[in-house]
């Protein structure tokens, strides 16, 4: 007996009268009544209570993610006032201070003056650069450079994908 292509098709059966098969209907109540595996109504709520405790009425600029593996770096920052892709902040989420390693960057430029003598007894003012030493900081999760740590304990983030929330 030949099989017929789409839909319908014939079945063979105990009896001698084979009929068609619809195999695009659905008379199987058995699947539209166990739940879906990965689904909760509830979810949703929960998620949003969750993230509303561990914020705790605090009100921040943006929710800051690691922009390699989207992992949350912190949940209560301070946008810079004039690099609007610049944010600060005192406590974070899976961020690593890389010890051993800094970065030195100069301070709007200022000099400081310093008095220095030469062999001869001769006395003049040399400029030196003022700047201030930050720590390298990185996502826990996967090593991207995110932020760096100052010596005041703050945290300045440039590498991240902000969510304003």
């Amino acid at each position: 007996m030949s099989a017929q292509a789409g839909p319908l098709a014939t079945q063979k059966s105990g009896s001698s009268t084979a009929g068609p098969v619809n195999f695009s209907d659905s008379s199987n109540d058995e699947l539209d009544e166990t739940p879906p595996e990965f689904y909760d109504a509830t979810m949703d709520d929960r998620d949003q209570a969750w993230a509303e405790r561990k914020r705790k009425g605090r009100k921040s600029d943006a929710l800051l993610s690691c922009p390699a593996c989207f992992t949350t770096l912190c949940m209560d920052c301070q946008r810079h006032d004039k690099i609007v892709t610049q944010y600060r902040a005192m406590f974070v989420l899976n961020c690593k201070i890389i010890e051993g390693q800094s970065r030195q960057f100069n301070v709007n430029g200022k000099k400081r003056k310093r008095k220095a003598k030469t062999t001869g007894g001769q006395s003049f003012h040399e400029e030196e650069s003022i700047g201030e030493t930050y720590q390298p900081v990185a996502c826990s999760v996967c090593g991207t450079e995110v932020a760096v740590f100052d010596q005041e304990e703050v945290y300045h983030f440039y590498n991240v994908l902000p969510s304003f929330v």
